[in-house]
């Protein structure tokens, strides 16, 4: 556990050295806001304030990322800046997750996605020379290069039926699945897997369905202009060309929110505060980086508990 500890300081010194020499401004957000995350498939925890009403809403929804914040920040015009911290996912936990972990996340003005690509390679080279290595090839590919590639079928034209023949004999109760569900699963079943030790693969153009906070390309299909970042089977990183659009925004969290309440999941307030800042937000590139996952890469472990100080179980 001490090694694990010395490893994760020589990490967080190294991420702050490498945005230091690129001028990029590390700031800090809050942990808790009056708002929530809406995403379908993360849960939040939330609390209530029991201090005077004038502070505002009583029930805070702890962070399961600073992006909402760190966004406005950009649009107030704070220019390139990052933050490392905690954040916070109800449900997750076990040998791979735990319920609080760290996440590190950057914008670049001015920069799309595969410019941002190309820094998040860097980070985790170096990352990896904090322990000796070097990654063991680097691909930048299509999601439907990929899809082609691993298990022979083209994710935008391929029928719900073929996406699940495709899975071969892994059994998967189908009830309720969605066409991106399914896609969802041969990632994680059957193509994750043909990734290498130690090589990078960076997956770009995804379906725009699975766009979250991204721009989507007009064209046929039309693509979301995101990217993930794997570390062998692992992935590490998610980051976007960001919409400004508050209007589409509305939408997505509208939609979110339906199939929230299909599921009977918790309905957290929209951000207003970030809606009502997405038109001043500049033209821009993000990315989120667990820190815990890249931990787990530099010690060559599959359990989280292993990179921390005390686990959720013990905590």
């Amino acid at each position: 556990m001490i090694e694990a500890l010395r490893r994760r300081a020589r990490l967080n010194a190294m991420i702050r050295d490498f945005f230091a020499r690129r001028d990029v401004l590390e700031v800090e957000t809050p942990i808790m806001s009056a708002a929530g995350n809406t995403e379908p498939n993360i849960e939040g925890f939330h609390t209530r304030f029991s201090g005077h009403v004038d502070a505002g809403s009583p029930v805070r929804w702890l962070r399961t990322s600073p992006e909402y914040p760190l966004k406005r920040l950009l649009a107030a015009g704070v220019g390139d800046c990052y933050e490392l911290g905690r954040v916070f996912r109800n449900g997750e936990a076990g040998g791979r997750h735990n319920p609080e972990f760290t996440m590190l996340e950057w914008y670049r003005v001015g920069w799309d996605h595969h410019q941002l690509i190309q820094e998040t390679i860097a980070l985790v080279q170096q990352a990896l020379q904090l322990v000796g290595r070097s990654p063991a090839s680097v691909r930048i590919v299509s999601y439907r290069q990929l899809f082609i590639d691993g298990v022979g079928l083209d994710p935008f034209v391929a029928s719900e039926a073929q996406l699940r023949a495709g899975l071969g004999d892994v059994g998967i109760q189908p009830d309720g699945l969605t066409r991106d569900d399914w896609l969802d699963l041969l990632m994680s079943h059957r193509i994750q897997a043909l990734f290498g030790n130690d090589a990078i693969t960076v997956i770009h153009d995804w379906p725009a369905s699975q766009a979250a906070l991204a721009r989507i390309r007009p064209g046929e299909p039309p693509l979301a202009e995101r990217f993930e970042l794997y570390l062998g089977p692992v992935e590490l990183a998610n980051g976007y060309h960001e919409l400004n659009d508050a209007d589409e925004q509305r939408q997505r969290f509208a939609r979110d929110l339906a199939l929230r309440a299909s599921r009977d999941a918790a309905l957290p307030p929209l951000d207003e505060r970030f809606l009502a800042a997405l038109p001043a937000l500049p033209a821009c590139a993000g990315v989120a980086v667990g820190v815990d996952r890249l931990l787990m890469a530099l010690a060559e472990t599959t359990r989280i508990a292993d990179v921390l100080a005390y686990d959720f179980a013990n905590a």
